[in-house]
């Protein structure tokens, strides 16, 4: 194998799944975006693959040898190719100009700067008409990127049960209005990287919400958004699973995890329930979704207390979320042992602070100690407490929107309990 070569493909092939994803520079991704990533990666191709795995792709961790081919297949069925064969053999590699060095810090080679001889340009450009020509032919029925009017869709649903997880969706759509040789797709949340390919002629698809929360579904035409509605998928009070790749996560019972005044999993319920823990243990997550009324998230005040005592294997960080969920937008608050508050990206409402720029060391605890995490905004300035000490403040800029429910996360186990909202003198106790 030619490693040099190999490896300007990896590159190319990262460049497409970037564009697909469509979010931002990769350099700027945290570990949310690449636990997000491998959730996409996972339902779109079936194939699990760890963060760890695609941060050494992204060259957040150093590593020395070319990926094994399966990671290689499922990265090139992800950018839309059957395997990484057909991936190499469809996408050719251009002469490298002089290209500045990457940021990554691996053994992978700067990033390709294409330069396309004189002669290749100027076929091209006798290409271009064909194209133009061909384009104008498939969509007849339209001018060529006039927008479609939404008026002449119609898109809709109705959920099966009105709260609790598992719960399957009917969307009914009318496409009739998009042109034979236009696509038509519906997203069942913000993420359109994830939408499903539906005949345009037909008016009926179903499908499954394993986790509780607030996505808006879309119907597509191409690229562009025709419809979209809200839908909240409650979760019954507290639901506690463990994320297992694409299809149904692993449910615990209600009361396996009802503790005094509050919700936990821990090392027992694992051993009793068969789970591995050790050397990557599960992704945990608390979800409690629900109708807060007018809560929102400009003006609130949030008290949680929360632990963690998983530390083995690669938990040594004991790395802790906190999502505030809300509709169509999210404030994400992460906690971790003090030592590895080097690595930590606090989120709310579209404005991000990252422990590169910033100094968050505040938000470093010790997890297996009872921890409390107050978090108050005040007209969208938002302030974060940790054990009593501010941790952490900045300014959201999204526009307001209501509060539906939480979300933890932990590695292997864990535990919270006297979690509560207040919002002009009314409380709201979870």
């Amino acid at each position: 194998m030619n490693n040099s070569f190999e490896i300007k493909y990896i590159l190319k092939c990262l460049e497409l799944v970037e564009a697909r994803l469509n979010w931002g520079p990769s350099s700027e991704w945290t570990t949310y975006d690449f636990e997000k990533l491998s959730s996409i990666i996972a339902e779109t191709t079936g194939v699990t693959l760890s963060i760890t795995t695609l941060k050494r792709l992204w060259g957040k961790i150093r590593y020395n040898n070319i990926p094994a081919v399966t990671t290689l297949n499922t990265l090139a069925k992800f950018a839309g190719y059957d395997s990484w064969r057909e991936f190499k053999q469809q996408v050719s590699l251009h002469p490298v100009g002089n290209a500045q060095p990457d940021r990554r810090e691996t053994t992978v080679l700067p990033p390709v700067r294409k330069v396309f001889p004189r002669r290749w340009m100027l076929g091209l450009m006798g290409f271009l008409p064909l194209l133009l020509i061909g384009y104008l032919l498939l969509s007849s029925n339209k001018k060529p990127g006039k927008p479609l009017d939404p008026v002449a869709f119609a898109f809709s649903s109705n959920k099966i049960m009105s709260t609790g997880v598992p719960n399957s969706v009917i969307f009914h759509y009318n496409a009739l209005a998009a042109g034979v040789a236009d696509s038509v797709f519906i997203s069942q949340s913000w993420d359109t990287s994830r939408k499903v390919a539906v005949p345009r002629q037909e008016n009926t698809w179903s499908s499954i919400y394993y986790a509780p929360g607030y996505y808006r579904a879309k119907l597509m035409v191409n690229k562009q958004i025709v419809k979209e509605h809200d839908l909240m998928i409650a979760s019954d009070g507290w639901l506690a699973l463990l994320e297992a790749g694409p299809g149904a996560p692993y449910y615990f019972r209600k009361t396996d995890i009802e503790k005094d005044s509050g919700i936990a999993v821990n090392k027992a319920l694992l051993a009793a329930s068969g789970i591995q823990t050790l050397p990557t243990p599960p992704a945990l997550r608390f979800f409690n979704v629900r109708d807060m009324g007018d809560l929102d998230n400009y003006n609130f005040t949030f008290e949680t207390t929360l632990k963690s005592d998983f530390k083995e294997g690669t938990a040594a960080c004991q790395r802790i979320q906190v999502l505030i969920l809300c509709k169509n937008d999210v404030i994400f608050i992460p906690l971790c042992a003090k030592g590895c508050v080097g690595d930590l990206s606090l989120y709310a409402a579209g404005t991000t602070v990252n422990s590169q720029a910033a100094d968050l060391s505040g938000l470093g605890c010790t997890p297996e100690e009872w921890t409390t995490l107050k978090v108050m905004a005040v007209n969208g300035k938002m302030q974060v407490w940790v054990n009593g000490k501010a941790a952490a403040s900045l300014t959201m800029v999204h526009t307001p929107t209501g509060i539906v429910g939480l979300q933890y996360r932990f590695n292997g186990t864990g535990a919270i309990k006297d979690t509560r909202f207040t919002q002009h003198g009314k409380t709201i106790v979870f």
